[in-house]
């Protein structure tokens, strides 16, 4: 079969929703375990968001992988703070020391933006505090908020896709681009790009003003 058909997809969704609906504590479990496991190996959320979304929906989606991922940062920021602090230095210090400004001034404020605005790999994110010695405490608020607004855009679309499917025998462009399930989240995303283009230019830039 073409793994990529929409008969594939949809035939294996409801096989996905049937083993949720039968076995739900116990893959709520496993993908927050696999969440944690996943961050500390250095993955990327985008896997994660998208899963969630779509098997768990948007709110059940955002609190699960919010949650695990945040645990999964704090565990890697504490043992690789630990373990491998001089390595990262080493690879992080040259390219991220001018930040040591921001986050003397206010770590949760500028880091939770830093969060929000992106661009810098997760698995970076996650680490580069490191280099500044940021509290426990101050790093799990900071990652816990900052990751809300980029997170649940991911979360709600992949929720939307799956929302379509269910209503759709056949699918278009048309009828995906014109679900408000999968607009608004794409307008949201446009909306969290301009205001992090203006945190950027009015917040992070004006060290060099």
């Amino acid at each position: 079969k073409d793994l990529m058909s929409y008969e594939f997809i949809k035939s294996n969704k409801d096989i996905i929703f049937q083993y949720k609906n039968n076995n739900f504590t116990l893959l709520v479990i496993s993908f927050f375990i696999f969440s944690i496991i996943w961050v500390l190996l250095l993955g990327f959320t985008m896997p994660l968001l998208l899963f969630s979304g779509f098997v768990f929906g948007k709110w059940w989606g955002i609190s699960i992988v919010l949650t695990s991922t945040t645990i999964g940062a704090a565990l890697l920021y504490l043992l690789a703070g630990y373990f491998f602090k001089d390595i990262i230095e080493e690879k992080l210090a040259s390219k991220f020391s001018k930040l040591r400004e921001f986050f003397n001034k206010n770590d949760i404020i500028y880091f939770m933006c830093f969060r929000f605005v992106g661009g810098t790999p997760y698995a970076v994110q996650n680490l580069l505090p490191i280099l500044f010695n940021m509290p426990v405490k101050n790093y799990v608020i900071a990652t816990f908020l900052g990751n809300i607004p980029p997170m649940f855009i991911s979360v709600a679309l992949a929720s939307g896709i799956k929302d379509v499917i269910d209503v759709n025998e056949d699918l278009s462009f048309s009828k995906v681009i014109g679900a408000p399930e999968i607009y608004l989240p794409i307008i949201g995303f446009f909306i969290i790009l301009i205001i992090s283009f203006f945190i950027k230019k009015l917040y992070f830039k004006r060290k060099n003003l």
